[in-house]
């Protein structure tokens, strides 16, 4: 499956909390229905960002291993809580 995403971030050269802050931050510049992609390593950003997302609304439509410690989240924004 191909997802087209609206914006692209790449946080797999910073730690948590700061991972969640920048996703935020670029998933609020999105309109609803919009998808972020998102590049994050292994460990505690997968673990963390993609429940954080679905615990303030947002879909989470895909999560690919990318096979180097690198995982790519595609997220649709959801409707202002």
């Amino acid at each position: 499956m191909s997802i087209k995403a609206n914006d692209f971030i790449d946080i797999t050269n910073v730690v948590c909390p700061i991972t969640f802050v920048k996703v935020k931050v670029a998933i609020e510049e999105l309109e609803p229905g919009e998808i972020l992609e998102i590049k994050m390593s292994s460990g505690e950003p997968i673990q963390n960002v993609p429940r954080s997302l679905k615990e303030e609304n947002h879909k989470v439509l895909q999560v690919v291993n990318n096979e180097d410690e690198t995982y790519t989240v595609y997220v649709e924004k959801g409707e202002e809580l």
